[in-house]
């Protein structure tokens, strides 16, 4: 797994020469906590805008038609015609949860033991400094490209509005890309499929009432949880075998409503959220939760109707190994001598809302991790050359340089 033969020594040594100038780049990254949701995100872009622009790469900000600052993108321009990629990586991240359970400060941004310590060091501040040096080896060469390559590098990640990557695709002056490798971490897996979604609020209501009332009521409270086991009875198919590895899912995440001890609520509100596959689409999910809505209605009756508010919806997508820009990915890992398993993934990501805009995508090739959303972030950097590398040999690839 961890062999290199197919780096090229040359190319291998440039690699390993650049590896300390992006964990300083990536270190400068961690050291701006940029939570998403919480932080202001101006320090974490003023330390790429400024890496950039001593370089001589042009960038500029993406800011959300409700305003503010969602982004920073590269655009390198290519000699030929041809079709346009990108390399995507957030700058924003999780929450740092109960800093007392960290061993070390959630910002540290030190290296100890080959490890690049704090949150967002692996998701995925170590893939937004790689992707910066990438650009700017890459920009002096641009004359040579079919097409372009562009660096988006996102701030409203985390928060899953992708504001950085919607603003990307929705600005008129922007090529749009072919494809788009994300920089996840993980050194055995490239992701190039994923179930998508379906979510919704749904608001059960009933009479309200005195909890000390010799009238009975049945609220709101317990007509939800009547509910909740109505849809975790569904009947959902299985995994179809063939294809798409994966089965859907449903679950509750949420149940809002009530206050006190002394009062029946006439509210109460549930989150539904529904894993997505080719064979069981957003479509059929919303049949299913209205069919257990209709029937909870029907078994105890309210004054008024439970309301479904859908919230999302992201299609399931999967690539084959044959596919750009996973084949062109794939192939510069095997390359570097490392074997890696193509995966479809449970959970969401940016590859599902660009599957639903017809880009395809990758998510994941980085460094080796631990602590991902949890305590103890942390990247490891011994491997972070060869990665390297095979962006650098795969970008090369899909732009066609000669």
């Amino acid at each position: 797994m961890r062999g290199r033969d197919g780096v090229g020594q040359e190319h291998e040594g440039v690699a390993v020469e650049r590896a300390g100038s992006v964990v300083a780049l990536a270190q400068a990254l961690v050291r701006c906590s940029s939570r998403a949701g919480i932080d202001d995100y101006e320090p974490v872009l003023g330390v790429l805008e400024d890496w950039l622009a001593e370089r001589r790469v042009p960038c500029r900000r993406l800011v959300a038609a409700s305003g503010g600052s969602v982004g920073l993108l590269v655009e390198i321009r290519g000699g030929r015609p041809g079709p346009w990629w990108a390399l995507d990586a957030c700058v924003d991240t999780a929450p740092f949860g109960d800093e007392s359970a960290w061993s070390f400060p959630p910002i540290s941004g030190e290296v100890v033991d080959g490890w690049l310590l704090g949150r967002g060091s692996s998701d995925s501040k170590i893939a937004a400094a790689l992707f910066c040096h990438l650009a700017a080896e890459l920009l002096p060469l641009a004359g040579s490209f079919a097409g372009g390559l562009a660096v988006l590098l996102d701030v409203d990640e985390h928060t899953g509005g992708f504001g950085g990557a919607r603003t990307y695709l929705t600005e008129d002056h922007t090529p749009r890309p072919a494809g788009v490798l994300i920089g996840y971490p993980g050194l055995d897996e490239v992701v190039v499929g994923g179930r998508g979604l379906w979510r919704a609020t749904i608001a059960v209501h009933a009479p309200s009432g005195h909890s000390g009332s010799s009238r009975s009521v049945v609220g709101a409270i317990t007509r939800a949880a009547r509910l909740v086991q109505l849809l975790d009875a569904a009947d959902l198919p299985g995994a179809p075998g063939t294809g798409f590895p994966l089965a859907p899912k449903l679950s509750v995440t949420a149940i809002r409503g009530g206050e006190g001890y002394s009062v029946v609520p006439d509210r109460c509100e549930l989150n539904v959220d529904v894993r997505t596959t080719p064979g069981f689409d957003a479509g059929e999910a919303e049949t299913l939760v209205r069919k257990a809505v209709a029937e909870l209605d029907a078994d105890l009756p309210a004054p008024r109707p439970t309301e479904i508010t859908p919230v999302a919806s992201w299609p399931p997508f999967r690539l084959t190994e044959g596919d750009q820009p996973a084949a062109a990915l794939l192939d510069a890992v095997r390359g570097a001598g490392l074997t890696v398993r193509a995966k479809t993934a449970g959970p969401s990501n940016i590859g599902n809302l660009l599957a639903g805009e017809g880009i395809p995508a990758t998510a994941g090739f980085g460094v080796p991790y631990e602590g991902l959303h949890a305590v103890d972030e942390r990247a490891h950097l011994a491997e972070l050359p060869v990665v390297y590398e095979v962006y650098r040999q795969a970008v090369l690839a899909l732009l066609d340089a000669s």
